[in-house]
């Protein structure tokens, strides 16, 4: 066997590093990119914006602009767009967690013969355009379409209900679209908790409900908090369903977006505003995973110490 040269550090696989060249290829370098043209200005020409630096006899002259973020403060649509979507993707992701933990926890405790069977059912909707799916719920939803055609064969209402171009409307397709996100992680968290667990409590004298609620809910927080963030955060910056579902006066961060880059021309904004939203984002999620860390490593040495 050949022996390790003295003095040479650790062998390094290249499939160690294939997650973060995959990482700064696709995420780091489009992240840079975006920063870069958010400290610019916006001018008429192609590309339209200026560039970061110029180099002159003097040396190289830096052209930052942080009036692209001044402006996300001064103006109030900008703030009123975020909070707004900071309220839909809220409201969405809780409602998704209503009907996608019954779903979730109703799959984990079904036979093994049948939850493939029902994890395929979950995943359908997938198979089709996601396109395609927003402009079915165009045409159910529309006061001709098949809901308010429904109602009035049926007889519960005398007039077409203004469905469509709501708020409502919104987070139905938001709920719809990602609930699938909201129940594969609670299956997963589900399908491993120790069933004795729930046993034990019920020797103890727990009703059912009293030992979901202290036994099977808190060791379904990791599902619960996986899958709201895999909800919410796309949510957010959602943009599809607002122009299609909520119509024009719909006022969400990722139509504002649109509006920047294609409408206004404006890149220099509308990257200053990707970047604002993705920091607002991944900012509490970092420190959330750090507190959960330490959290872990705090707990470690106490529960040695109680095993001994």
């Amino acid at each position: 066997m050949k022996s390790r040269r003295k003095g040479s550090g650790p062998f390094i696989p290249w499939s160690a590093l294939a997650p973060y060249l995959w990482l700064l290829l696709f995420f780091g370098a489009p992240l840079a990119i975006v920063l870069k043209i958010s400290l610019a200005a916006p001018v008429m020409g192609q590309p339209p914006y200026t560039p970061l630096f110029e180099a002159t006899k003097d040396g190289i002259e830096w052209l930052i602009n942080w009036d692209n973020y001044l402006l996300l403060l001064d103006d109030p649509l900008y703030i009123a767009a975020l909070l707004n979507s900071l309220k839909i993707a809220g409201i969405s992701t809780l409602i998704a967690l209503l009907i996608g933990y019954p779903m979730a926890y109703a799959i984990a405790r079904a036979p093994e013969s049948r939850r493939g069977i029902l994890m395929m059912l979950v995943i359908l909707p997938f198979w089709t355009s996601f396109l395609i799916r927003v402009y079915a719920w165009m045409s159910i939803l529309s006061t001709t379409g098949l809901l308010n055609s429904f109602l009035l064969w049926l007889g519960v209402i005398d007039a077409p209900l203004e469905i469509i171009y709501t708020t409502f409307a919104i987070h139905l397709g938001i709920v719809y679209s990602y609930l699938p996100f909201m129940v594969l992680p609670l299956v997963a968290t589900l399908s491993r908790m120790d069933m004795t667990l729930l046993e034990a409590a019920a020797d103890l004298g727990a009703k059912p409900w009293q030992a979901f609620l202290r036994v099977t809910l808190p060791l379904s927080l990791p599902g619960i908090l996986a899958g709201s963030l895999l909800v919410f955060i796309p949510a957010t910056g959602e943009f599809v369903i607002p122009d299609l579902l909520g119509g024009p006066d719909a006022l969400m961060i990722g139509k504002i977006m649109w509006t920047e880059f294609f409408s206004n021309r404006d890149w220099p904004v509308a990257s200053a505003l990707t970047v604002a939203l993705l920091v607002l984002l991944v900012g509490p999620m970092i420190a959330l995973q750090s507190a959960r860390k330490r959290d872990a490593n705090a707990e470690t040495p106490q529960a040695r110490g109680e095993a001994a």
